[in-house]
């Protein structure tokens, strides 16, 4: 079994590379992901813990069958159904044989069967509003690796072509001092130039298989899965900010599980509270209860038949314990409300950090294009300059310098872009 596993592996390297769209990521993330795992399992406990506490207001029914045999005491007594009958030792059992077959109905009437249907169904609502937390945050952590990918791949992109450039200019150095046009000075330089593009490279690809592996352990059951994801040179527009603002008031996890812990609270304050007042116990059983397991006795005696009870428990002293289990539920409560409130404030500022944050990097992806094109133009003039034996090496590795510098910031400002585009998306629950 240890070898088969290596050759499964380089098959599935050599096979043709799978594309990932986002929507693709996010769906087996949420399959593999351990912590969004227990979120869901959380969700669905929470939902039967509802319906079991629904279900503790209906009426119980159990089938009770028991034997009993008491060792007899060698007298008779007038108790049996025959009118004599041999007594048992045990004062407490009616006779020596005795049998028991009864369907037993309960039902318990009280306010505190009522605290805890509200108190499951308010924590079923966190549940599933913090399954929501969770799903959104596994998003927000696909869409940042998903996007850190692409831009890992393009600066190795970036710098190959960069090294190419730097490999041509050392070339062009080389060529110039043996033509007596230029100083070994520039081809040191430019050598010097060339090395440090080598090592950025390296380390951008280092960084590139680092992206791609963190990705993968989300996606795929082997993180050496070969992999790609989907390449998209356009900007999507951002939307305004009331749609945002409307969309994230709608749904809105992060407060509905707030709101869901505060009417936890307050049912456990009703709860407590219900200790105050009386339970109404409810029995109804009916079956056999007697020294023969049969319908009838001996002489036709009925052993078939029903019992009904009806219990009310009234609460009278209880050394103030109800009172501070009140007082404890009602500090609990004040302190969910003071949490609630916070929770409100934050979502509003969270909402409109988010917003600037993509407005402004929207911003500034068009200024990062220019800087681009500019860099461009420089380190083209600049060469001109050089080959015309009126620049500088100096000017040449500074130009090269800069634009690497402005492809790799334009890189980044597509990163940062989409990732809080994708945040913003994953607030309003779009994504």
């Amino acid at each position: 079994m240890a070898l088969a596993r290596p050759c499964a592996s380089a098959t599935a390297q050599d096979s043709a590379p799978v594309t990932i769209s986002l929507d693709d990521a996010i769906r087996r993330a949420e399959q593999n992901e351990p912590a969004f795992a227990a979120a869901s399992a959380g969700e669905r406990i929470g939902s039967l813990d509802r319906t079991n506490a629904r279900a503790a207001l209906l009426p119980s029914v159990i089938y009770h069958n028991q034997v009993l045999y008491t060792q007899p005491n060698g007298a008779q007594n007038q108790s049996g159904q025959t009118g004599s009958q041999s007594a048992p030792r045990f004062i407490a059992n009616n006779a020596v044989r005795e049998y028991a077959s009864q369907a037993s109905i309960d039902e318990k009437l009280g306010l505190k069967q009522i605290a805890d249907l509200r108190a499951a169904s308010a924590s079923a609502a966190r549940a599933s509003a913090e399954l929501e937390v969770a799903r959104r945050g596994l998003v927000a952590a696909v869409v940042h690796l998903y996007y850190s990918v692409g831009n890992s791949a393009q600066k190795v992109t970036l710098l190959e072509s960069a090294l190419k450039d730097a490999a041509a200019f050392t070339d062009l150095t080389t060529k110039r001092e043996a033509a007596r046009e230029a100083a070994h000075a520039d081809v040191v330089k430019a050598s010097l130039q060339q090395q440090q593009r080598q090592r950025e490279l390296e380390d951008a690809r280092l960084e590139a298989d680092k992206a791609r592996l963190e990705l993968a352990i989300l996606l795929f059951p082997d993180p050496r899965t070969d992999y790609k994801t989907e390449s998209s040179d356009t900007v999507k527009p951002l939307p305004p900010l009331a749609d945002v603002q409307s969309a994230a008031a709608a749904n809105n996890p992060e407060l509905k599980s707030a709101l869901a812990s505060f009417a936890e609270s307050n049912a456990e304050v009703l709860g407590s509270r219900a200790a105050y007042l009386p339970d109404l116990q409810l029995n109804f059983t009916y079956g056999i209860d007697a020294p023969q397991f049969a319908r009838r006795g001996p002489e036709g005696v009925e052993n078939l038949g029903y019992s009904m009870s009806a219990t009310l428990d009234i609460p009278v002293w209880d050394w103030l314990s109800t009172q501070r289990r009140v007082r404890q539920s009602e500090i609990r409560r004040d302190a969910v409300r003071t949490a609630l409130t916070a929770t409100q404030r934050r979502l509003v500022a969270n909402l409109d950090e988010a917003y600037r944050e993509a407005e402004t990097a929207r911003a500034q992806i068009d200024l990062l294009s220019e800087s681009e094109q500019t860099a461009k133009e420089s380190l083209r003039l600049t060469e001109m300059r050089y080959t015309a034996g009126e620049g500088t090496v100096f000017e040449v590795v500074d130009a090269q310098s800069a634009l690497l510098a402005a492809e790799t910031a334009k890189a980044d400002g597509y990163l940062r872009y989409q990732t809080a585009l994708g945040n913003l998306q994953t607030l309003t629950g779009t994504l």
